[in-house]
């Protein structure tokens, strides 16, 4: 077989469920492709925009050093960990409310909608306050040094605020996507965004009259950002013509069989966020020791790698959302194919992401700090970024799909594998062992999402996952 042909059979829908799934008709490639392009684009935007949010602190803090950015780089640790438990209670919902549209039923939807609002207003503010109370621990766990300790306390606290809020704005997102409404979490993200940056600008640096604050001044624009955001998600839960809304006359009391649903889902999700949580923040000490450079360097490259982590996980939320509501219409065959047919569009886009990072990389590098060190060090881990970019698609968009489905348990467990096993002990062999630094550290990201890839390709293949019942 030739390569258009090879090409050709590799992005044919029919080619993408067995004869022995088939249900009915597929549709055509051209709608097929459409429906998940038109599903997915804006969950992939918004999700590059949430790690740009992320990246534009970086940034902005470059010219304070690379103590400034090494402490605002050690504080993403301890805030995943806070968000680690409203992001598993959100794959329950979005699974459980594709389900329920994809039933068409609007009652159970939105008894879902106003349960999962509360669980997640208490589970933010546990976990914010804890974070807030126990700040210096946290990032002496981390791996936070005593250039930038200081620093990154302050950074961290100011942003548990405004985290409180964007726990509650990510629960309302979620259940938005689980009718396919992957708009709202766009908006959402990209007003943050542009508050973000705008108060950057003039609270870091002092501009127009505004206070010279440094890494504060980064922390509160975050936190800005991140309350604007949650008010817009309340607004789009106000109008009654909508699937989903907080008029809905069903009243918010708890129920036991919707709480089983969203923990059968949102308990194995809790354990793939801990065993992720605990991966990274090995992986974390482990950079880390390396020295204020070598972190500096890898905390610029890992705000690189998240806008890209995320362009794929967009189209993954996208895959989930069609999955859920395939397999609530009872067509198991169209679950299958919008998971494969999400992959194949996220690693057309990671394949030309990963272009642009390969011939931009130097001035990439610059827009973050001119420190020369860092410099050179950043412009060898993006050469493996290029790599990682492309085969990242493979887990990410399947490993989407199974929660999806429901099957979280088997994600959970390869994410101990890869993520909270493989990685940080291949980064230590590598970084210390071999004498490669923080070169070895980024080659273990690389060996991680390999062998992560073939373990839920595998899974997904199976089809064994089309079968669970919520």
């Amino acid at each position: 077989m030739n390569m258009t042909g090879l090409l050709a059979k590799l992005f044919s829908v029919q080619s993408m469920v067995p004869l022995s799934m088939r249900q009915g008709d597929l549709p055509s490639e051209g709608q097929a492709y459409g429906k998940a392009f038109r599903i997915a684009w804006p969950s992939a935007l918004e999700s590059s925009f949430v790690a740009l949010i992320s990246a534009a602190d970086t940034m902005m803090v470059g010219s304070l050093g690379p103590a400034a950015i090494s402490a605002v780089g050690i504080s993403s640790q301890p805030r995943m960990i806070m968000l680690c438990f409203i992001i598993s209670l959100n794959m329950g919902v979005t699974a459980v409310i594709s389900r329920r549209k994809g039933a068409n039923d609007s009652l159970g939807a939105n008894k879902c909608l106003k349960q999962s609002i509360l669980y997640s207003a208490f589970i933010s503010f546990c976990a914010c306050s804890l974070a807030f109370l126990f700040a210096e621990p946290l990032l002496r766990l981390a791996g936070a040094g005593p250039e930038f300790l200081a620093m990154a306390i302050v950074y961290l606290r100011i942003i548990c605020f405004g985290t409180f809020f964007y726990g509650l704005c990510l629960t309302i997102n979620a259940a938005q996507r689980g009718i396919g409404n992957t708009r709202l979490a766009l908006r959402t993200n990209l007003t943050a965004n542009i508050i973000n940056v705008i108060f950057n600008y003039l609270l870091i640096g002092g501009n127009f009259g505004f206070p010279r604050l440094g890494v504060q001044g980064a922390a509160l624009a975050t936190a800005l950002g991140n309350i604007v955001a949650f008010l817009m998600a309340v607004a789009s839960l106000v109008p009654q013509k909508n699937f989903i809304h907080l008029r809905y006359a069903c009243g918010w009391r708890l129920e036991k069989d919707l709480f089983n649903s969203l923990f059968k889902v949102s308990s194995s999700g809790l354990a793939e966020q801990l065993f992720i949580r605990f991966g990274m923040l090995l992986y974390t000490r482990v950079v880390s020791s390396l020295g204020v450079i070598e972190y500096a360097s890898h905390v610029i490259v890992m705000s690189i790698y998240s806008v890209t982590y995320n362009l794929s996980d967009g189209f993954g939320i996208g895959a989930a959302a069609l999955v859920g509501q395939s397999l609530g219409a009872m067509r198991r065959d169209l679950a299958m194919m919008y998971g494969r047919v999400s992959q194949r569009l996220a690693f057309l886009l990671s394949f030309l992401a990963s272009l642009l990072i390969y011939w931009a990389r130097h001035p990439i590098v610059h827009v973050f700090t001119e420190d020369e060190q860092v410099l050179v060090l950043t412009s060898r881990l993006l050469l493996i970024l290029v790599v990682i970019t492309v085969i990242q698609t493979v887990q990410v968009i399947f490993s989407s799909s199974l929660r999806g489905a429901g099957d979280t348990a088997y994600v959970a467990k390869q994410a101990l594998v890869g993520l909270g096993i493989m990685r940080p002990l291949s980064s230590y062999f590598l970084a210390y062992v071999l004498g490669l630094g923080v070169v070895g550290a980024w080659l273990g990201i690389l060996a991680d999402q390999g062998v992560r890839s073939l373990l839920v390709y595998k899974r997904f293949a199976g089809g064994r996952w089309t079968e669970i019942d919520l």
